[in-house]
């Protein structure tokens, strides 16, 4: 892939009183490694190319502003990159001038442990190059924007931990799903087997396991087959995120890299705890897995366990469905997980194909008069004799809410549900009993048994995948980061564009049209409805084409054609 653009640093760092104003920094002209006398001790591969990335530090104590941790490229033809910190990036005891910041980088970094390892060594180009970045739109216009890019994940020639100083920790937080054992297993593998690091705890507990529970020590030994079994061998819970001390343990421990798995509220959580140790300018690595069953996390193809989710919630249908035919009008209704985004219903659903009506969060819909819901199951039970209905959790929260109080919120701040099949099932009875027709309705919510079972093989190569990249990427010193698959490659997204908003199924798109071609059922749609997704839609799109989310960055790329860095 062609190397990034060349760029300038933004200036962002705030006036300090009683000095004159700080002009922006001017971009280093970097010389070449092999006009130096020592050029060998340089490695020429993972050292920046052209006019470096050089970030303003502060004049207290060498922490940067919270706009300067963020780094965003712009380049030719609406290029974006939205690079990831490095631990080198706030450290204050680095040199700046460019000749001895090259020196420095040399005897600063360590050879990667992997090109001594006889496994890799059949590999023609293991190690990733540095300028190679992955684009989050993959099908554009002949003369539309390059759009956003990631830095791609994978290891690098020179690491920025020496293994022996490792010193490593694994958190998982929030609730259970398939695949959470397997990425604990294949961090610890990555870490031991590939970099020959030796200390690696798990925090038991979430979040406040780090000052409140004990912790385990974890080898490759004692994780060897955790795999094959549901849930996490750490313990989760929600809540317990006090970030002083948790970064007081951290430093207190000696903990230099922390692996955090689990959803969009704890990489936000990390998120604060990376700007933490920061502000204390430590030498830590901080980054994310993200994981939810409900494949709700943005930017990302997929996030692990939805794979194995989808394929489990099968049974269930399978089952409704069999009750369902095997009896006069019968129905069979299925509550599937999906808070506020209804993937694993969508997917379930179109995989089936035994499904008459699915039900998610992003569709509203509405139960009396023509075009609703009641008088559609009317119909298909007239026309067939019984009706699979599939319902996510988060579907018709408004409708319910009419009839029922809410019942407040969990300790990660979310909204708890009222139970949407539950007040399905009983509005359904309620509707033929007055119409007089007999029906016959099973209800089935396989939703904590799909949680709790083992990943699939295709989820466990994912999370094997996902595993393995992260710890290359600590290894290297990238921190404030979530490992991601963007279009089929592996790659490291800052913690921001993983927590901005939620991923949600877009019903004006065209797999939510290929569900309704194939349940045939009614869209329950308004006007108005369809216009705000379309609004939605496009906002989306326009992130991908290269407008940066973040707050303090708005506006601040320069033009497709300006090649710098604002």
């Amino acid at each position: 892939m062609a190397p990034p653009p060349a760029s300038r640093a933004a200036d962002s760092a705030p006036a300090d009183p009683g000095r004159p104003a700080a002009s922006a920094p001017e971009p280093i002209t970097v010389p070449s490694t092999r006009d130096h006398p020592h050029h060998h001790l340089v490695d020429r591969r993972d050292t920046p190319r052209g006019r470096a990335w050089e970030p303003e530090r502060s004049r207290r104590g060498g922490a940067m502003d919270g706009a300067a941790a963020v780094k965003l490229v712009s380049g030719e033809a609406g290029y974006v990159l939205e690079d990831v910190p490095h631990v080198s990036d706030y450290l204050p005891d680095l040199p700046l001038f460019a000749l001895w910041a090259y020196m420095a980088w040399a005897f600063l970094t360590y050879p990667n442990p992997l090109q001594d390892n006889p496994a890799y060594s059949v590999v023609k180009q293991y190690f990733v190059n540095p300028d190679d970045t992955v684009c989050q739109k993959i099908v554009v216009h002949k003369d539309g924007p390059r759009g956003n890019h990631f830095r791609r994940a994978g290891p690098r020639q020179r690491v920025y931990f020496e293994p022996d100083e490792v010193h490593a920790c694994i958190v998982t937080c929030g609730g259970l799903c398939p695949g959470l054992n397997t990425v604990i297993r294949e961090i610890v593998c990555g870490l031991s087997d590939m970099y020959g690091v030796t200390k690696i705890l798990g925090i038991q507990g979430g979040y406040r396991g780090f000052y409140a529970r004990n912790t385990i020590t974890l080898t490759p030994k004692c994780v060897n087959d955790i795999h094959k079994r549901g849930g996490t061998i750490l313990g989760s819970s929600r809540g317990g995120h006090d970030t002083v001390k948790i970064v007081d343990s951290i430093q207190d421990r000696g903990i230099n890299q922390v692996y955090v798995i689990g959803g969009d509220g704890t990489q936000r959580g990390a998120g604060v705890i990376f700007e933490e140790v920061r502000r204390r300018g430590l030498k830590v690595s901080v980054a994310g897995i993200p994981k939810t069953i409900d494949n709700d996390i943005p930017v990302i193809d997929k996030s692990f366990g939805f794979d194995t989710a989808v394929e489990e919630a099968q049974r269930a249908i399978n089952a409704a469905h069999v009750e369902a035919v095997s009896a006069e009008n019968g129905i069979g209704l299925v509550k599937l997980m999906g808070r506020h985004s209804g993937f694993i219903a969508h997917y379930a659903t179109l995989a089936s194909r035994d499904v008459d009506c699915c039900l998610i969060p992003e569709s509203p819909f509405y139960l009396e008069g023509e075009g609703g819901l009641f008088r559609y199951i009317e119909k298909r039970l007239k026309d067939n004799g019984h009706m699979v209905i599939v319902v996510a959790e988060g579907a018709g929260q408004k409708l319910i809410a009419e009839t029922m109080q809410s019942i407040g919120k969990d300790a990660s701040g979310n909204e708890l549900l009222l139970d949407v099949g539950l007040w399905l099932s009983q509005k359904i009875n309620e509707y033929f009993k007055r119409n007089k027709m007999i029906i016959n309705l099973k209800y089935i919510d396989p939703t904590y048994m799909i949680r709790a079972i083992p990943s699939n093989a295709s989820d466990n190569v994912y999370c094997t995948l996902l595993a393995h990249s992260v710890v290359h990427g600590a290894m290297a010193g990238y921190t404030g980061f979530t490992i991601g698959q963007v279009n089929g490659r592996h790659c490291y997204i800052p913690f921001y564009r993983i927590t901005e908003k939620q991923n949600r199924v877009s019903i004006t798109d065209r797999m939510w049209a290929r569900l309704l071609s194939s349940t045939n059922q009614p869209s329950f749609l308004c006007n108005k409805v369809i216009e705000e997704a379309k609004k939605e839609q496009e906002r989306a799109a326009q992130l991908i084409d290269g407008s940066p989310s973040h707050r303090k960055l708005a506006g601040k790329v320069a033009g497709p054609n300006s090649g710098d860095t604002k």
